[in-house]
């Protein structure tokens, strides 16, 4: 599926029956309202969900799931999905120099950031992709001797 963002068009890959249900939606959002450049919109007005509405929907989801929050730490939140998949993909990321240049650059464009190192803090947010920068800085450094 196509989406734009900063007014730059990408891919977002989606399950086949995400695929489907979207199709289904937009059948059905097509009845009611014919000219919107939103995907998703309100029952009030035909109007763009915002986010406040979209993240109460999604704790409702949670709560219907009956998927707790950590111990001292509130429920998850829609935008804890997108972080969780960008630590992912930079721990999945080969320790080749090359392919991590080519990773960050695919994840920046993936996330609809319109620079880069938009994305470098992504790699500050865990300890084990400190770690293995620190551990990469410390063997650049002493020559690649431990």
């Amino acid at each position: 599926m196509s989406r734009k963002r900063f007014k730059k068009s990408r891919l977002v890959p989606l399950h086949e029956a995400v695929v489907e249900a979207l199709d289904s939606y937009l059948k059905c959002r097509r009845r009611r309202v014919t000219a919107d450049p939103f995907i998703f919109i309100s029952h009030r007005g035909g109007r763009r969900l915002g986010y406040n509405i979209v993240a109460a929907t999604f704790q409702k989801v949670l709560d219907a799931a009956a998927i707790p929050g950590q111990l001292r730490r509130s429920m998850p939140r829609l935008h804890d999905l997108r972080h969780r998949f960008a630590v992912k993909a930079l721990q999945a990321c080969p320790d080749n120099r090359d392919h991590i240049t080519r990773h960050m650059l695919a994840l920046s464009t993936y996330l609809g950031h319109a620079r880069a190192e938009s994305t470098y803090w992504y790699l500050e947010s865990t300890l084990a992709l400190m770690t293995d920068i620190a551990e990469a800085c410390e063997s650049f450094l002493t020559g690649g001797a431990s």
